[in-house]
């Protein structure tokens, strides 16, 4: 076991913090790790499940003597959250997030950074639909992939330090530019999250079909659909709101390719049909084949923890 952190605090306690806690606990990687939120209750079930060292009461008391910042917040209150710490950080400490946008939380956190602290911005590529601090679990980051985006005049020593973290907590690490990343996580993942949200939303409304058969008769698509728009909604909210221009334009996109489908299904052209659906499956197929789902039935969640 190799500590890489004398003492880590964590910024929020929801699934990726308390994730982190364990699996830094799992491979003795921090001295000590302390936790806050803003929230009372959530401090309460952080300090009963013991994942943390020690539960404070503010960001400004966690982040106290700290070689380690984990802002793991909603992007929105990432400004606020840096500000508030800002003047407490500890000279040669490192400050990172695990936010789904980049630029607008660069934007909102550099300008309280003070000389002498090293921000690296981070992304790890897990989740589940849960969230709190009882929803972590050590194995969360397993092959999964964590972006890095380090700013040119970064200390390399700090950003081997912070990869080597992620990689002793089982992600993969890469590295990537901010505009790069917000348009990559708009393909990925947060339009397909509003999609989601919109074909249970349409179902939702379609009184036609009763909430009774919805459920009742919910096969994978749908219910694959559910589970991803089960997701924190805080969260979410930020995330359009800070990725806005991404995700909009790869919206347009994809609003340009359903057309086209429509198009094909009113006229019977089952050639082009085809053809799309054989290039689309040839993707997932991939994804498998890189490791990032499992080809088992029920993409591989039946006897699993999450």
């Amino acid at each position: 076991m190799t500590v890489l952190y004398n003492r880590v605090a964590l910024v929020g306690l929801g699934l990726i913090a308390s994730s982190m806690a364990h699996a830094m606990r799992r491979g003795g990687l921090a001295g000590e790790i302390v936790g806050t939120a803003r929230s009372a209750e959530t401090r309460k079930v952080a300090a009963e499940l013991g994942f943390c060292d020690r539960i404070v009461p503010t960001a400004a008391e966690a982040v106290d003597g700290a070689d380690l910042v984990v802002l793991a917040v909603p992007v929105g209150a990432m400004g606020t959250i840096a500000e508030e710490i800002g003047p407490h950080l500890a000279p040669g400490a490192t400050l990172t997030d695990v936010g789904s946008v980049k630029r607008a939380v660069v934007d909102a956190v550099a300008p309280h950074v003070p000389e002498g602290v090293t921000f690296i911005p981070g992304h790890p590529l897990a989740g589940t639909e849960h969230s709190g601090p009882a929803s972590g679990f050590a194995e969360l980051f397993e092959n999964r992939w964590c972006l890095l985006l380090p700013p040119e005049d970064a200390d390399p020593a700090k950003v081997d330090r912070l990869a080597a973290l992620w990689r002793a907590m089982g992600s993969n690490v890469d590295f990537m530019d901010i505009e790069r990343h917000d348009l990559v996580l708009a393909v990925t993942s947060h339009a397909p999250h509003l999609i989601a949200y919109t074909m249970v939303g349409v179902a939702d409304d379609l009184r036609r079909v009763t909430d009774q058969e919805v459920i009742k008769y919910s096969a994978a698509g749908f219910r694959d659909f559910t589970r991803i728009a089960a997701s924190d909604p805080t969260m979410w909210r930020d995330v359009f709101l800070n990725n806005k221009d991404a995700t909009l334009e790869i919206l347009g996109r994809f609003t340009e390719e359903l057309f086209a489908l429509q198009r094909a299904i009113r006229t019977g052209d089952g050639d082009l049909l085809f053809d799309y659906f054989t290039r689309t499956r040839a993707i997932r197929r991939s994804i498998v084949e890189a490791g990032q789902d499992t080809a088992a039935p029920d993409f591989g969640r039946v006897g699993t923890k999450r």
